[in-house]
């Protein structure tokens, strides 16, 4: 059953030495909705590839997304695009809605152990993220879509490439998701599992596959305020002000 029900112990991630976060929605907020300018671009893509009306264009993108986990996934094996050209046009987004956050900074700081972001998105969009959140000094590396041979997360292959790569001892790891179904490996490789869900769930517009029962096995705890969180497991107290 997952843990919403009570502050998590430092005891059930004492054993903890590799730390692994999502990027979008999970290390800043939902509400931020700074991935709303990266689908925006995706649509304006695939309309453009494939002379498609907004709408038209939108439906096929987001059948893509369900059926091979990303949208670039779907582009690849349909129609043959060049990665790197869609990433670069995905990602060419205004920064500004995010804002230094060095309470969450302050936190990851004090994780023991390695700090990784698994991202489903590119190295130079997580740079320019975390960067902006004044928070990527405090990670020893990114994984992202290039690093899993554009093969993006749920699949089992990309968690495989990310921990051999890393050497990451499953057993001692955390990861960090807004996606329920991309905890499902991490829980089976035997990871802490914690899923970020938006503030006021029931108030936040979410996509139905963004939303969890609560019931999930493979999710061990669920928090909509990742800096606080953290601050409970690492014993740094309440955030105040």
């Amino acid at each position: 059953m997952t843990k919403i029900d009570r502050t998590p112990d430092r005891a059930d991630f004492q054993h903890i030495t590799d730390w692994v976060f999502d990027l979008d929605n999970t290390l800043y907020p939902h509400h931020v909705n700074l991935f709303a300018q990266i689908d925006k671009n995706m649509t304006a893509y695939v309309a453009a590839l494939l002379q498609m009306e907004r709408e038209e264009a939108r439906k096929l993108q987001k059948q893509y997304y369900l059926e091979h986990g990303t949208t670039l996934q779907g582009l690849m094996i349909h129609h043959g695009i060049d990665p790197n050209d869609f990433l670069e046009k995905a990602h060419a987004i205004d920064y500004t809605a995010l804002t230094p956050q060095p309470e969450l900074g302050e936190a990851i700081k004090a994780l023991p152990g390695r700090k990784f972001i698994f991202t489903n998105g590119s190295v130079k969009h997580a740079e320019m993220t975390a960067e902006a959140l004044g928070i990527l000094e405090h990670f020893d590396d990114i994984f992202d879509i290039v690093a899993a041979d554009y093969v993006p997360k749920p699949a089992q292959a990309t968690y495989d490439k990310f921990t051999a790569l890393k050497r990451v001892e499953t057993t001692k790891a955390a990861m960090f998701e807004d996606l329920p179904r991309n905890l499902t490996v991490p829980k089976a490789l035997g990871m802490q599992t914690v899923l970020l869900v938006p503030r006021n769930l029931e108030e936040t517009v979410v996509e139905w596959w963004e939303k969890t029962s609560g019931e999930e096995d493979h999710i061990d705890f669920v928090t909509d305020d990742l800096a606080a969180f953290l601050r409970r497991i690492i014993g740094l107290g309440k955030i105040t002000g």
